[in-house]
């Protein structure tokens, strides 16, 4: 098993508006530039260009349970998964972002990591409040 370290923050907006917004891959360049400056569709699927090369990414369909998962397949074959979720709560919402160490990563590695997820998520949180 991978450790996991899970991180969220509180959106002062609807959860059905912040779930459609995330819902959008196109939107993510906007707010997550942890995964990629860019994102564009490409055959079946999503690409990002990147330093370390192209990712290829995989998002999960639509859904009613805010279930925002997606897949990234880095230059080297190798997937990660990304557990990301909405939550209700009241009349905002929580994102929560489970971050997987990978097997290559010290410390050092993963706590760059969290940092930029946390970068992310306090990006979207500005980006959605200013709606």
């Amino acid at each position: 098993m991978l450790s996991a370290q899970t991180l969220h923050i509180a959106i002062n907006r609807p959860c059905d508006e912040v779930y459609a917004f995330l819902s959008r891959p196109e939107n993510f360049p906007l707010w997550a530039k942890g995964l990629a400056n860019s994102l564009r569709q490409e055959d079946e699927g999503w690409v990002a260009d990147t330093p370390q090369g192209k990712l290829r990414i995989r998002f999960s369909a639509p859904n009613a349970f805010g279930v925002l998962d997606h897949w990234v397949t880095l230059p080297n074959g190798s997937v990660v998964y990304v557990p990301l979720r909405t939550l209700a709560n009241r009349h905002g919402t929580e994102v929560i972002f489970t971050l997987f160490r990978q097997p290559e990563m010290d410390d050092a590695m993963f706590a760059r990591d969290a940092g930029l997820v946390n970068a992310d998520l306090q990006a979207l949180k500005r980006l959605l409040e200013s709606r």
